[in-house]
């Protein structure tokens, strides 16, 4: 089923009051949520960016939302559903970066590339990703389904799905199948 732009951004709006437990209304969220004005910001710059000879207009829209908010998402990346910006001051998406739905990040976060060549050169998240404050996710790496980076990460190596990626440079923490979960060392709150 397609949802309709206003759908879409319903669903952003309702994603914020998901994932912040000091969201405490719609209300306060659709007026004072940083993150969400750039999600949105970005969302019209997309549908532009698609349309013939509207490239120009489509990034002119992206540095106006990018001055507003602080967050600067490039009109061609592809965001999914659901997607959380948190806080959102310096977040940097680029133009070749795909994010799955459900996904959360943090302030300070860069989904850049380490190349001036032409092509895919950002990071790919999977569903339910979470990206932590100050992490770096750097070129044309894959982050799977349900994958952490930690705070102040920098990913340069893909991630598995459920593994968890922590430090400079990061190392993975895989999953195991053999223990319970362990909120001390599971909880992705501890790597934000």
């Amino acid at each position: 089923m397609k949802l309709s732009f206003r759908e879409i951004l319903l669903e952003d709006l309702q994603a914020a009051v998901d994932h912040d437990p000091a969201a405490r209304s719609r209300l306060e969220v659709a007026l004072g949520y940083a993150g969400v004005h750039a999600l949105w910001g970005y969302r019209a710059a997309h549908v532009l960016w698609q349309m013939p000879g509207m490239k120009l207009p489509a990034r002119l829209l992206s540095q106006l939302v990018r001055f507003g908010t602080g967050v600067e998402i490039h009109p061609g990346a592809v965001l999914g559903r659901r997607f959380f910006i948190d806080h959102g001051m310096g977040v940097v998406i680029g133009e070749t970066a795909r994010v799955g739905d459900d996904c959360v990040i943090f302030h300070g976060t860069t989904l850049g590339g380490t190349s001036m060549r032409r092509g895919k050169r950002h990071p790919t998240l999977g569903d339910g990703v979470v990206i932590g404050a100050g992490a770096k996710v750097l070129g044309p790496v894959w982050i799977g389904n349900g994958a952490r980076v930690g705070a102040n990460a920098v990913v340069i190596t893909d991630v598995p799905p459920g593994a968890a990626a922590v430090g400079v440079p990061a190392r993975l923490k895989l999953p195991t199948v053999e223990r319970p979960f362990d909120p001390a060392v599971d909880d992705p709150a501890i790597y934000i």
